[in-house]
């Protein structure tokens, strides 16, 4: 359990900064497609994080109402942006 507190700032950093990148990719590339791929791959990134944040609120720390809740949005959304993401990158592949 030690183990997994202590590699839980990069299981959320290399997301974020994976998101980060993929934003500035996406918004400055001309091409649409490339376009589609970097905010799908954005997406995919950040519902990482997402999940990774709510798994940590949700099993790691004491527990309370206002995590439970906070853990869920985040638990919710996270599976959202990996499934809009995973959606979207397989659609802007295709093209």
């Amino acid at each position: 359990m030690e183990i997994l507190q202590a590699l839980l700032p990069i299981f959320i950093f290399v997301p974020l900064i994976l998101s980060v990148y993929y934003s500035f990719r996406s918004r400055r590339n001309q091409d649409p497609k490339l376009r589609g791929i970097y905010a799908a791959r954005m997406n995919i990134a950040m519902g990482a994080m997402l999940v990774v944040i709510a798994v940590s609120q949700l099993f790691f720390f004491t527990d309370s109402n206002l995590r439970r809740v906070f853990g869920t949005i985040c638990f919710l959304l996270g599976l959202f942006n990996l499934f809009a993401g995973l959606r979207n990158h397989s659609a802007y592949s295709k093209l």
